[in-house]
């Protein structure tokens, strides 16, 4: 079971001599995660790298030498954990699977050399070329989008893309430089262009009208040929190359060979990891952004800006409330009350400072005592809003306390994302509770209430909350060893999550009440945000 407590050390070390373990490692917005399990799925050691992007020539970007330096980091970090605890040298694992941010623009030319700087999915600078799509296709094409990315180049005439030779996410680079294979699972692949849930490709029809959008700019330029491959959870998706596993420890103690799963994105990891991916099941995922993944029993009546429509790493098709700003915000206010504390004479770490915040927003009014707030470090294209610009603003007559400026904080890191949900239901779509994962949701009990006060709808927290796509992540890696020709939702129910430990928090009344007037006033004041972004260049 996932949430069994970890076996006998010298059964692990058993595990870890023997490869019967699987590796999973995410690479998130502000970390990157490693996390390896054992044969009955408990997480066996998990390390992590953090790190940041940077606004660089008004684009949001990692450097690709960062990348490497945090997987290896990460890797290193797991692996004198695991030798420390268990005496067993990490030199092999059973599969591994790789997972990261989802959409964006990583762009090669046929030398595999990079031709731009990584345009992550926090860039809204493709508004005309996701607008064009989305007329032309009658699809939902939002501006984070790898498509979008591509289109918006063709159509500033950027130099490098008459020399555009392959395209993929963050995950797919990283796969391909560990394996040699330029492929993407379907969860991931479908947030670059839109996916034919009975193919389990690119759709075929929609692919051809886009081919004749960019011949119109550049008729020598093949969209085909610059996509990954699709594959689906359960296929095998390359092995671990001499030069990969170099790239992953440089140390040279890892061996080459590993089998690695189609590399996923965050947004399908998360749904394996909440056991998330049969039909009317939802989850949340809260960390630098923050959406929502619904699984489908039809087809939505209508194109709708706020929902985007991708895939489960199985293939089904998913309605996902995408919005760009989460949890930065909140870590940002923590800092600044470390900072505090620690002038104060008081230091405390990081997660102690935290969590005392966030058991404050228990304390406060319902409604957040009139204050208002909004986490927009970046666009928001749910609400509108090309560009971000953080605010916190108040009446005369607001009750400015510490509970309510923390109530008020995490509202704000729902409120989009309840603006989204609530156009799924216009659409009819039921989900009668939702599971819930990521950092957020490291102090019990606060967000999980909150949220379930945002939603209307009971929300889930399994153990394995906190460790997120990375668990995940290495359960499709697993699957990949003992899925048995099992479908992905039957093998997560049967398998991965029978008789799993969760806790379930039904929204408050007063909460809800208290949400509801939080929301009126967000609404409201989003005049004053789209202000801010203009005044202050």
């Amino acid at each position: 079971m996932a949430h069994d407590p970890v076996p006998a050390q010298a059964d692990v070390a058993g595990a870890v001599r023997s490869a019967s373990t699987a590796l999973g490692i995410e690479l998130g917005s502000t970390r990157i995660k490693a996390c390896l399990i054992g044969p009955d799925r408990a997480p066996l050691a998990t390390s992590s790298y953090d790190w940041e992007n940077r606004f660089v020539d008004r684009i949001w970007t990692y450097p690709l030498d960062a990348v490497w330096e945090g997987l290896s980091t990460a890797f290193a970090r797991l692996a004198d954990q695991v030798e420390a605890r268990y005496g067993a040298p990490l030199t092999n694992v059973g599969a591994l699977g790789i997972s990261a941010m989802m959409h964006g623009y990583l762009a090669f030319d046929a030398a595999g050399e990079l031709l731009v700087p990584f345009r992550t999915w926090r860039n809204t600078t493709t508004e005309r070329a996701a607008s064009e799509l989305t007329q032309a296709l009658g699809f939902n094409f939002p501006v984070r989008w790898s498509a979008s990315h591509l289109y918006q180049a063709v159509l500033d005439e950027e130099p490098h893309v008459p020399r555009l030779s392959f395209i993929t996410t963050l995950a797919g680079y990283v796969h391909w430089k560990l394996t040699g294979r330029k492929a993407l699972g379907v969860g991931d692949a479908s947030g670059m262009f839109p996916v034919d849930p009975g193919t389990h490709s690119y759709d075929a029809v929609m692919l051809g009208r886009f081919q004749e959008m960019v011949a119109a700019h550049h008729p020598g330029l093949r969209v085909a040929d610059l996509l990954p491959e699709v594959l689906v959870a359960g296929q095998d998706a390359g092995r671990l190359s001499r030069e990969g596993a170099l790239l992953l420890d440089p140390t040279g103690a890892l061996q080459p060979g590993v089998p690695l799963c189609p590399p996923e994105g965050d947004a399908g990891t998360g749904m394996v990891a909440t056991n998330s991916v049969a039909p009317r099941t939802g989850n949340i995922s809260a960390g630098t952004s923050i959406f929502a993944m619904v699984v489908l029993e039809k087809p939505l009546g209508a194109v709708h800006p706020e929902v985007d429509i991708v895939t489960t790493p199985a293939g089904a098709p998913v309605a996902m409330v995408h919005c760009n700003n989460g949890a930065s915000e909140l870590d940002g206010w923590a800092r600044l009350f470390g900072e505090l504390a620690a002038a104060l004479g008081e230091a405390r770490p990081d997660d102690v400072v935290f969590r005392a915040l966030f058991e404050a927003a228990l304390d406060g009014e319902p409604d957040g005592g009139g204050l208002l707030a909004y986490n927009y470090l970046s666009g928001e294209p749910i609400t509108g809003m090309a560009e971000g610009r953080p605010l916190f603003v108040r009446a005369p007559d607001s009750r400015l306390t510490l509970a309510n400026f923390m109530r008020a904080q995490i509202y704000s890191a729902f409120a989009t994302l309840s603006l989204g949900m609530r156009t799924l239901a216009e659409e009819g779509v039921e989900v009668g509770s939702v599971f819930a994962h990521g950092g957020l949701f490291r102090t019990a009990g606060v967000a999980q209430r909150l949220l379930a006060a945002a939603l209307g709808v009971p929300v889930i927290v399994a153990g394995t909350a906190s460790e997120g796509g990375a668990w995940g992540t290495a359960v499709l890696a697993d699957y990949l060893m003992t899925g048995g020709g099992a479908d992905l939702a039957t093998h997560l129910r049967t398998t991965v999550f029978a008789g799993a430990a969760v806790d379930v928090v039904a929204p408050d009344q007063a909460d809800a009440a208290g949400f509801a007037t939080f929301l009126d006033r967000y609404r409201a004041g989003l005049g004053v945000e789209r202000a801010a972004t203009e005044a202050l260049k």
